[in-house]
């Protein structure tokens, strides 16, 4: 199927349904905002910590049948530190910027963080990092964009191309008038219609 072409009356609808129907986003704020805390050392929680609060919320399909143990929780700290350098500069980024020389750079980073968190928890601590760059995915919104994901850390290129699906979108939005983050507007938007595909979306 065609790419979706996204309106700002789509993510205003998807906004809507995605508020009635999903509470977990209460969690998405306040890892979001802990993050914030964490980077700017305002708080006594590491980054770590901000991160598994979301991970053991909206990732918790993936820790069904795998340890949130300490050896994951260090691994996750090790993947932070490793990386805390290029995440930085990339939380000053939007998406609307992306460029084709930020390819090799990003799907190297992707496959790092897949290699720990599997493909949709990468996608999801990658945002929470840099929420204006890094869009959200799920293997079922991954699928209308980019096929089938492969195994664990074989899913750079195809996440790259979803960066390059968002950013056109993320401009048509913006052109149009749209003035909010339009990552979280195009994964609510995609949640509804490709995840959950609520009756009243």
């Amino acid at each position: 199927m065609p790419i979706p072409r996204i309106t700002i009356a789509d993510v205003d609808r998807a906004r809507k349904t995605y508020e009635s129907n999903e509470p977990r986003d209460l969690f998405y704020k306040a890892a979001t905002e802990l993050v914030s805390l964490a980077i700017g050392g305002q708080t006594s929680l590491t980054l770590s910590d901000a991160i598994a609060v979301l991970l053991q919320t909206w990732n918790r399909e993936y820790y069904r049948f795998r340890k949130f143990d300490t050896q994951h929780y260090t691994d996750i700290d090790n993947l932070l530190s490793s990386n805390r350098s290029s995440l930085l500069i990339c939380r000053s980024k939007k998406i609307q910027d992306l460029e084709e020389a930020d390819s090799n750079s990003i799907t190297g980073v992707f496959v790092f963080f897949e290699k720990v968190l599997g493909p949709v928890g990468a996608a999801k601590c990658l945002h929470l990092l840099a929420p204006n760059y890094f869009p959200l995915w799920d293997r079922a919104i991954a699928k209308v964009y980019v096929g089938v994901l492969g195994r664990t850390g074989t899913n750079g290129n195809q996440y790259w191309q979803m960066m390059v699906y968002a950013a056109s979108q993320a401009r048509s939005l913006i052109a149009a008038g749209y003035t909010g983050n339009p990552l979280k507007a195009i994964d609510e938007y995609n949640y509804c219609r490709f995840s959950k595909k609520w009756t009243n979306f």
